[in-house]
């Protein structure tokens, strides 16, 4: 990002290959929307080109990249309000195969469903810091540099994140 903001614009694509999939992966657990992921995702590297001055080189470059993300997550939630839930998990479904036997398919498939409703069920904040580290993978210190809290008060919240999935997914499985 370094060279993109001296000048060289070509690096971008390098960069752009580099990090689609993460922010894709990442806008796509928020919204479940692969249409909107995707234009979110160039709107993205649009913003990035656009205030490349802004980026310091001082902390991580994802953690810059993610900063960004979440203003345009923001942006569109403040265009549209989010889709019901039952044409998300219609989204959801559409691609869900691994080559097994059928019946260990539905199973995959319906435990795929009961976790993406309990975590549709979470608030933004618990969904988006368990996407930053369960789906991206993120550290618990560049999480914090992201949301600009302490590394401790990401533990904590990721903690309680996790048991109130793991209670609305209990929850859910006895209904």
């Amino acid at each position: 990002m370094q060279l993109v903001k001296e000048g060289d614009l070509d690096k971008m694509s390098l960069l752009f290959k580099r990090h689609y999939r993460a922010l894709y992966g990442f806008l796509y657990h928020m919204t479940h929307d692969k249409g909107d992921s995707e234009d979110m995702v160039q709107n993205i590297f649009y913003r990035m080109l656009k205030y490349r001055r802004s980026y310091t080189g001082t902390g991580a470059f994802q953690t810059w990249m993610f900063h960004i993300a979440r203003n345009v997550l923001k942006d569109r939630a403040k265009k549209r309000p989010p889709a019901p839930v039952s044409d998300k998990m219609d989204r959801l479904t559409e691609n869900l195969s691994d080559g097994k036997t059928a019946s260990d398919q539905l199973e995959k498939t319906q435990a795929q469903q009961e976790l993406y409703r309990a975590m549709e069920l979470l608030n933004d904040e618990a969904r988006e810091i368990l996407t930053l580290s369960k789906f991206q993978e993120l550290k618990y210190q560049d999480i914090a540099l992201i949301l600009n809290i302490g590394e401790g008060t990401v533990k904590v919240r990721v903690h309680r994140a996790i048991n109130e999935l793991k209670n609305i997914y209990k929850k859910n499985r006895l209904l």
